[in-house]
């Protein structure tokens, strides 16, 4: 598996200079998919007995395989939640990449996991976390909030001193709630009942209090967390946090957040107000890698009380005691979440802060807020468009009016193969509307005309 030096240079220097030509596209290609029959014509076969070599695998990933990928970070993917990575951070993955850093304990990997809490600690302030909050990257929301409902969970075991230690427990949501939380629920052999949300998917706390005065005594005792968003990822509202942390509070129970794409909007003075509750939250995550410029794959879980994760998810083996000191300064990510082995994540992101300050992020949020309230207006001045609702956070909702579904699809089929946009349909009360998610600030109102242009 050893190449000779001079091999081995070239390679390094190429491989080095695909990532730095990819870094500074600007935009880079939208490129699109390509079917499982046509890549293999196309690439052929890849891995071999004698190997291809190192710049023929490389041009294979450049001419075929990378074209056959969808760009996230492209100004006009406005598709489910895109990517809008900084530069410092790309690099900083190459760097990551390269150090070979075990992220799991800090006898391993001290030196990254100070960095990694310090990120930790600004997302923290910005939701009034307390100051011995603290946690771990993981790999995306789904990570975060099984890992977070299952450190609730633990703790509602622990506080029955036996008696749940076989009971079924019961998780509380919204019918907005993100479909990560129902497989959290699945993946636990947990069950999740949610309450109603109002006409733009928020939670109803009403519905949520009546829920709860329904159940019967025995599933009462079963309730171990209720669950709030805060962004859903199709209409990107905030649920009213602090009524729902009013009723976890009340019940007894965890009040977890999933902010995997709405709570970078934390950093943005405009809208802070609306997370009002957030920081009474046991729990919450935020993905980095949707709207606070990180690259995939980053989600950081935040807890109020790190002890009762850790609690929960610290793995004893005879070859892992040595991990485990008295130095509560010591802080082993592998003990926050149902993960031993891990990338050090977290340090794109932090590298990125590092390097423009957190008040390029608060602007860069804002700027993003600011070019979607543009593009509501633009839709609704628009007399072939409607605007479903006024947004709150990134996400607009809205109509071509008289369209049916096919050719809601035949026209993102279309900027998709000419390498326009990327815009899919979504469903919206049983209702086939478009979607758009603005998180990149290289996304520009010329590019909002263009969509609005090409529907009419």
């Amino acid at each position: 598996m050893h190449e000779h030096d001079s091999s081995h240079e070239v390679l390094t220097q190429a491989v080095l200079r695909y990532a730095v030509d990819r870094i500074r596209m600007d935009p880079p290609p939208l490129d699109g998919p390509r079917t499982a029959a046509e890549l293999q014509a196309m690439a052929g076969r890849t891995v071999t007995p004698r190997g291809l070599g190192g710049l023929e695998a490389l041009r294979v990933f450049s001419d075929v395989l990378s074209q056959a990928t969808i760009s996230a970070d492209h100004p006009r993917f406005l598709s489910f939640v895109p990517a809008a990575p900084t530069e410092a951070s790309i690099l900083f993955d190459l760097v990551v990449g390269a150090s070979s850093i075990y992220g799991g304990s800090w006898l391993e990997g001290g030196g990254a996991v100070h960095a990694e809490n310090e990120a930790l600690r600004y997302i923290a302030d910005l939701a009034g976390m307390p100051p011995e909050a603290g946690g771990v990257f993981v790999s995306g929301g789904t990570a975060g909030n099984l890992s977070a409902l299952i450190a609730a969970r633990h703790r509602w075991r622990e506080r029955a001193q036996g008696r749940h230690d076989r009971t079924r427990g019961l998780v509380i949501s919204s019918k907005g709630a993100h479909s990560s939380i129902a497989a959290a629920a699945r993946a636990m052999d947990a069950d999740e009942i949610t309450a109603l949300a109002d006409d733009q998917g928020r939670l109803r706390i009403d519905a949520l209090r009546a829920l709860i005065a329904d159940l019967a005594p025995e599933d009462r005792d079963r309730v171990f967390a209720v669950v709030a968003t805060s962004g859903t990822t199709n209409a990107g509202v905030i649920d009213p946090l602090e009524g729902a942390a009013q009723a976890a509070h009340e019940l007894g129970v965890w009040f977890h957040v999933d902010g995997a794409y709405g709570a970078a909007g934390l950093a943005a003075p405009s809208v802070r107000d609306r997370y009002a509750g957030i920081d009474h939250a046991d729990s919450f995550i935020v993905d980095p890698h949707k709207w606070l410029f990180a690259p995939y794959d980053c989600c950081a879980l935040v807890y109020r009380d790190p002890l009762q994760a850790r609690r929960a998810h610290t793995q004893h083996a005879e070859y892992l005691d040595v991990l485990h000191t008295d130095d509560e300064h010591e802080w082993n990510p592998s003990d926050f979440a149902h993960h031993l082995s891990r990338r050090a994540r977290g340090l794109p992101f932090w590298f990125s802060l590092a390097t423009y300050g957190t008040d390029a992020y608060r602007e860069a949020v804002e700027a993003t807020l600011t070019l979607t309230r543009a593009a509501a207006r633009l839709v609704d001045d628009a007399a072939h468009l409607e605007l479903i609702m006024e947004p709150e956070l990134t996400v607009v909702l809205f109509r071509r009016t008289g369209w049916s579904p096919q050719q809601y699809q035949a026209w993102s089929d279309r900027l998709l193969a000419e390498g326009v946009a990327f815009v899919v349909p979504t469903s919206w009360k049983g209702e086939t509307v478009l979607r758009i998610c603005i998180v990149n600030p290289r996304t520009t109102i010329d590019d909002i005309h263009l969509l609005v242009d090409s529907l009419a």
